[in-house]
């Protein structure tokens, strides 16, 4: 059974949240490792090309499937619900409600499936309308693979959302890593005699066994009570379903952003819609591993105190978590645009996957990357809302954000001639747009954020953060006067790892000292909770 994390009241929201988040970034920075050998095995066997192009297609209508039914929504709006029975000591009610949602859903999701499998074509077509004929041809058997596995990830999701709401994230932070495994072992094992379908075949496997499979297992043991229901009218359930269309909408429609960049993508030719993608998946490790599981460890935490009413406590745990996340991953954003091309290099830069290739994809990446503090502070924002049960405000922004994100777009790719380049920068103007709109409506909500301490510690991090991305320019300059740029160097790997290495220990050592001379709190928050969570022992 996987370790929890102590529901007594008299455990502190931060300590519940602190260590939390200890499991579950360890759990997601494992899984981001995988996922970096899994785009080094990519570009490696397959380099930035028509093949890479057509499996990351393969991916459109199953992840847009994925964002709109079977992904984050309907968990964001079942945790509350679930949460607020399992707070007032409503075990069956609770029960009742992942039955019926369960049910119900599992039949809707897989009618999508269903019509997905039969309309394959035409929708390839419509959302890669840049791709030739030939194209659309090779993505469609790739695509029909795919598909069947957002039914495991819906149904995981639901799973992973009682665990959560019990405090529960061991087992959950597992499942990405088995999903990424069978990735790499579909392309290692599969990828020579069926080229990028193996990948594919891959994905279902890992989706089959790490999100659903294992995820049932760890339920089934913790008590599950599921009895097969289609209740839809259940008050409880109707609760659920009046929250999960708006959170749709309100998570779905930023998430769409990288499907909305690959559609336009594919209006360049060969090689950008896979270097956005690259560029992407590199800019959500640091998103994963803080903003995510931030994200995740606070909204238990969140639930339970609108169910509990505690106003006071809700805005000051708000608070905290969106400058301690804005303390973590400002200056991951300003290290990786200075590391942007030994970091491709690195990771990608092998096989089929040339030089030219790594600065496409870099310059992809600096773009992206100023946008990781917006995306981070709006995973702890979007859910103080859906903690409250109001999901009507995040959809409004959303949808907002996303109607001017779609022009800005082609705005920034062909009138102002930036390319592929242009379609990362539209995400990161539209992603900080939603965080600051999201923000301003939060404040107005809860009657302040503590906007004093706020402003404060963003301005003294920033500082920090700037110190330390001198300092790992310095660095990188300095390797780079005496191999060259790291990309045409002849051992390219250790270079690149040397810039990377010298990098980070320059700018982080510099940002916690200037972090340090400024007196961020979050630093003393930092290193109590790792103290803490040496001597603390999770409970069952």
């Amino acid at each position: 059974m996987s370790p929890a994390i102590s529901n007594d009241p008299a455990a502190s929201p931060a300590r519940r949240i602190a260590v939390a988040s200890l499991i579950l970034i360890s759990f997601t920075f494992a899984s981001r490792l995988l996922g970096v050998v899994r785009d080094a095995v990519i570009s490696g066997k397959f380099g930035q090309n028509f093949q890479s192009d057509i499996y990351n297609a393969a991916f459109m209508i199953p992840d847009l499937l994925f964002f709109l039914i079977a992904g984050g929504a309907l968990s964001s709006a079942f945790i509350p619900v679930f949460t607020e029975k399992i707070t007032n000591g409503q075990e069956r009610e609770a029960w009742h409600v992942f039955s019926v949602v369960a049910s119900v859903m599992t039949l809707i999701v897989t009618l999508f499936i269903l019509i997905g499998m039969a309309f394959t074509e035409p929708l390839v077509r419509m959302l890669n309308f840049g791709f030739s004929d030939l194209k659309v041809e090779a993505t469609v058997p790739l695509t029909r693979i795919v598909l069947p596995s957002q039914l495991c990830f819906f149904l995981g999701g639901l799973l992973m959302g009682t665990q959560y709401a019990r405090n529960r994230f061991l087992i959950p932070a597992i499942g990405p890593l088995i999903y990424n495994l069978g990735i790499i072992l579909g392309g290692l094992l599969l990828g020579g005699r069926i080229g990028v379908a193996g990948l594919c075949w891959g994905a279902l496997g890992g989706a089959i066994v790490g999100n659903f499979g294992l995820q049932w297992w760890a339920v089934w043991r913790s008590g599950m009570q599921f009895h097969p229901s289609l209740d839809w009218k259940h008050p409880d359930v109707m609760k659920v379903w009046k929250l999960m269309l708006p959170v749709i909408l309100g998570l779905a429609l930023p998430q769409v952003s990288i499907i909305v960049n690959r559609m336009f993508a594919t209006t360049l030719g060969d090689g950008p819609l896979s270097a956005i993608s690259n560029a992407n998946r590199l800019m959500q490790v640091p998103l994963g591993i803080f903003a995510q599981t931030m994200g995740i460890a606070i909204f238990p935490t969140l639930s339970a105190m609108a169910a509990r009413k505690e106003w006071s406590e809700l805005r000051s745990t708000a608070s905290t978590g969106i400058r301690f996340i804005l303390f973590l991953t400002l200056p991951s954003s300003l290290f990786i645009i200075v590391l942007s091309r030994p970091i491709v290099a690195l990771l990608l830069q092998h096989g089929k996957f040339l030089p030219g290739d790594t600065l496409i994809t870099a310059t992809a990446l600096i773009f992206y990357s100023i946008g990781i503090f917006a995306w981070s502070a709006q995973a702890v924002l979007s859910r103080a809302f859906y903690a409250m049960q109001d999901s009507r405000t995040p959809v409004i922004i959303g949808t907002g954000v996303t109607l001017l994100f779609i022009p800005l777009n082609w705005l920034l790719m062909t009138p102002l001639g930036m390319g592929y380049a242009g379609l990362a920068l539209a995400t990161t103007i539209a992603a900080s747009l939603h965080m600051f709109l999201t923000l301003m409506v939060l404040r107005r909500r809860l009657n302040g954020i503590e906007g004093g301490r706020l402003m404060v510690s963003t301005g003294k991090t920033l500082l920090a953060s700037l110190g330390g991305a001198l300092a790992c320019y310095g660095a990188l300059f300095s390797l780079e006067r005496h191999f060259g740029a790291v990309q045409f160097s002849p051992h390219v790997k250790t270079h690149a790892l040397q810039a990377i290495a010298a990098g980070l220990a320059a700018g982080t050592a510099v940002y916690l000292l200037c972090a340090a001379l400024l007196r961020c709190e979050e630093l003393g928050q930092v290193r109590s909770l790792l103290r803490r969570r040496r001597r603390s022992e999770p409970s069952e």
